[in-house]
């Protein structure tokens, strides 16, 4: 299984207690994962697949 990983910072996520997990706005084709301290801290992202930047 690949390695689950915050899109924003590269954290592992498995270690985390509270993250998040979505299809991108955008596209709906990539699975978009944040730790809690980015989403939090409203840090940008970028959908890998379209390039689509969110809070």
């Amino acid at each position: 299984m690949k390695e689950r990983r915050c899109v924003t910072c590269g954290k592992k996520i498995e270690s985390e207690a509270e993250w998040v997990e979505f299809n991108c706005p955008k596209c709906g084709k990539e699975r978009i994962i944040r730790c809690s301290k980015c989403k939090k801290l409203m840090n940008p992202y970028e959908c890998p697949k379209c390039g689509f930047v969110g809070p």
